[in-house]
């Protein structure tokens, strides 16, 4: 039986999904006790903004930014995949890797003090490392 080429593309977009699971548990583990003292679950009139209101701004970055990996991250899985089939390599393994830390840094200035700049740098580094990787998935179909 051949063995199967692994891409080195593969990884980073596991990385990046373990990560969003362990911003999801990170959320849960803060949310639930707040939505348990606060009754929430007896308050089905509530909307979504009533809700953010009564709850702590430390707990709703978690919500936040788990919200935000569903956003440009889901870009980032199309392109890396697409490379991966496609051959990229070791550059481009490179670059996803650096998109993960970017990401993941993201993450931890949202979660923790909510530094706007702080966030927003860490958003332009990977809006840029997203950019690159979809030009180079661009050259690489239209070799």
């Amino acid at each position: 039986m051949e063995s199967i080429r692994v891409s080195p593309l593969l990884p980073p977009i596991i990385a990046l999904n373990a990560w969003t699971l362990v911003v999801e548990g990170w959320m849960f583990s803060v949310r639930l006790p707040v939505f348990t003292r606060l009754r929430i679950a007896d308050k089905n009139e509530l909307t979504h903004e009533e809700v953010n209101k009564m709850t702590p701004a430390s707990v709703r970055w978690k919500a936040d930014n788990f919200s935000n990996l569903f956003e440009q991250p889901t870009q980032f899985y199309a392109v890396a995949a697409v490379l991966a089939i496609a051959g990229g390599g070791k550059t481009d393994a490179r670059l996803a890797w650096a998109y993960v830390a970017a990401r993941v840094a993201h993450s931890l200035a949202h979660c923790t003090t909510n530094n706007v700049a702080r966030r927003f740098a860490f958003y332009l580094i990977s809006s840029g490392l997203m950019a690159v990787l979809t030009g180079r998935a661009a050259l690489l179909l239209a070799a």
